[in-house]
């Protein structure tokens, strides 16, 4: 019967030279290693783990570790020349060498000797930097011209944004944010070598903030990601971007998700709710808008794209499911027009809402105006009559709390929208839960259509 044995390539740094070097070994194996550029022994550990914890390990200083070698191969020789010759052999000492070589051994045992190695980091037998090497020459620069008028003069500034290769029905495509070429003139799309293409705007949808280019450039240099399904992204899975953040190109960031299912507003998309979008805590900064955020497989599960100002930590991205469900009427069509309307406005449930409005629903959505002749208003939902002070703020109560979606909880504004945007389209049927004078009740919606932003 054949054992398979996996080898692990760990790369760990000398705490002698600063140097890095890689050397291969059996997972959970310890072994000792001499460093290729200064010649200086260290002990090290080979492991992997699917949270990448840096590893360390106690490099003993090449010096002091020559030094206990030669003391033992002198003791060793002293206590054989004296038993083969029958000499007097001084015990005395002897006794002093084995006294100083026990007190060397625990110097380098509790010495200040702790080094850290710079270990790769690994998932599912890929490290990071093997991802990177497959990525980086899928993810581009996108650049181009801006108009703006001063004193009746048009004059121009320079604007730079992220965006990756994809491969849709045998057309070369570029995907990135809408508001990374919005209103942008001579796209210019640059990759990892250095050359430079034009670029067309093709599709776009401010509404998701996604956009679609169409770039003629040599098949030879174009390697499209992958996009696979967001659905199975949960709270604390590792994730990468990699953009051109201020302006410094192919540049890689990791992190983890730090929760899904959250709404932003877009300035770009006049004023509505982007739903369903990734948090995470991986660097996003201007520049890194377009780029990809991959999960440990290399694929894409999402386009960064905002940030919070003066905030760390707190970056958004459009998940993959969205681009998976936009990209073949943005390609064809050039737009995307079936997202989901309910035609209302409100706020959070909170207990001190609860408790003006004298209900026993502590959560979900208030419902505070609605857009008449939409369909909440052709199904019979009702919006607020009365606007008081809650906790210095003005809210308007009285309307009826959205708690359930088709059986499924709505906790707030962020389930609801990502709710919809999910799992609703324009004329689908819901069944809608709402608590209506301290009694729950089930009202059916026919989904409409959000209008075309002018």
């Amino acid at each position: 019967m054949e054992i398979k044995v996996d080898m692990i390539k760990q790369k760990f740094k000398c705490s002698k030279c600063s140097k890095i070097a890689t050397f291969s070994g059996e997972e959970e194996e310890v072994k000792i290693v001499e460093c290729p550029y200064c010649s200086s022994y260290g002990k090290v550990r080979f492991t992997k783990s699917r949270y990448h914890e840096m590893p360390y390990f106690q490099l003993f200083k090449s010096r002091n570790y020559v030094k206990l070698l030669l003391t033992l191969v002198f003791t060793v020789l002293i206590f054989t020349a004296g038993f083969l010759s029958n000499s007097y052999f001084n015990y005395g000492n002897l006794s002093l060498d084995i006294d100083d070589l026990k007190y060397q051994i625990e110097f380098l045992q509790n010495g200040d000797n702790d080094q850290i190695t710079y270990a790769t980091y690994y998932q599912n037998e890929t490290s990071l930097s093997d991802i990177y090497e497959e990525a980086k020459d899928s993810i581009v620069v996108i650049s181009g011209k801006v108009a703006y008028q001063i004193f009746y003069t048009t004059r121009y500034y320079e604007v730079q944004g992220s965006g990756f290769f994809y491969k849709f029905k045998n057309e070369n495509i570029v995907i990135t944010n809408n508001h990374v070429v919005s209103d942008v003139s001579d796209i210019v799309v640059t990759l990892s070598n250095g050359n430079s293409y034009t670029a067309e705007i093709i599709g776009s949808d401010a509404y998701s903030d996604l956009a679609v280019l169409s770039v003629d450039i040599p098949e030879i240099e174009f390697i499209s990601l992958e996009i696979v399904s967001s659905s199975d992204l949960e709270v604390g899975d590792p994730v990468i971007a990699i953009g051109n953040p201020m302006g410094l190109d192919s540049t890689m960031t990791t992190g983890i998700v730090s929760q899904i299912g959250r709404t932003i507003e877009a300035a770009n998309s006049g004023s509505f709710s982007i739903s369903n979008i990734i948090q995470t805590n991986v660097a996003i900064n201007p520049g890194n808008s377009g780029g990809p955020l991959l999960n440990y497989k290399g694929e894409v599960v999402g386009i960064t794209t905002a940030i919070i100002e003066d905030s760390e930590g707190l970056g958004f991205a459009i998940p993959s499911n969205t681009i998976l469900r936009e990209i073949e009427s943005l390609v064809e069509t050039g737009s995307y027009e079936q997202h989901p309307w309910l035609g209302i406005s409100g706020v959070d449930m909170s207990y001190s809402i609860a408790e003006v409005m004298g209900v026993d629903a502590t959560y979900g959505w208030l419902i505070g105006s609605i857009t008449k002749g939409n369909a909440a208003d052709e199904a019979g939902l009702r919006g607020g009559d009365e606007q008081v002070i809650i906790n210095n703020d003005w809210v308007i109560i009285g309307g009826d709390i959205i708690i359930a979606i088709d059986g499924n909880r709505i906790i707030n504004g962020d389930a609801l929208m990502s709710y919809l945007e999910e799992y609703a389209f324009p004329g689908k049927n819901l069944t809608i839960t709402i608590v209506r004078d301290n009694e729950q009740i089930n009202i059916d919606v026919e989904v409409g259509i959000r209008s075309a932003i002018n």
